[in-house]
């Protein structure tokens, strides 16, 4: 075979054969596996993104949960707290109330004491006011009468001045 540029075509097909094993020994040993472990790793990169999608729609989903419950748990507090704001007032009121009727009561309790204690001090006022107007009214008897026993102050003065005493002896 006589060929221009002394090229055999058997080598050049040999050469291709020999490529397309090793192209196609490669392509079984190195290019199946490693496509293989891409996607592999591509599912697992996927799973991760999924489980990583769906917790996030779970957190939001629990937020919203709460959010829910922390609105409902406000709304309950302050129905409570208006309960213990009317509560308190009542009790407040109440207080006051009895506050009230104990400070009529004491008042009420001191006006009797005072007027027991006038009515009392009024009988001792009347009691020494009698005794003194007894004492005086004594007083004046006894002078009367010890006025009447040495007679007119006119008699008395003449037997004073005729040297006589007052005891009416001369």
């Amino acid at each position: 075979m006589n060929i221009p540029l002394n090229i055999d075509w058997q080598q050049i097909l040999l050469h291709l054969l020999n490529f397309a094993v090793l192209a196609g020994g490669l392509y079984w040993l190195l290019y199946s596996p490693v496509k293989a472990f891409l996607a592999k790793r591509e599912a697992y990169y996927q799973n991760l993104e999924e489980e990583a999608q769906k917790r996030t729609e779970a957190a939001a989903r629990m937020e919203q949960d709460c959010r829910q419950q922390m609105e409902l748990l406000e709304e309950e507090i302050r129905v409570r707290r208006a309960e213990a704001q009317s509560e308190l007032r009542r009790s407040i009121q109440a207080q006051t109330e009895e506050a009230k009727e104990q400070a009529a009561r004491i008042l009420a309790d001191a006006r009797a004491a005072a007027s027991l204690e006038r009515d009392k001090m009024m009988r001792s006022a009347n009691q020494e006011l009698s005794a003194m107007a007894a004492a005086a009214a004594e007083k004046m008897l006894l002078q009367a009468m010890a006025l009447k026993a040495e007679g007119n102050p006119y008699d008395q003065f003449l037997r004073m001045t005729e040297g006589g005493g007052t005891d009416g002896s001369k």
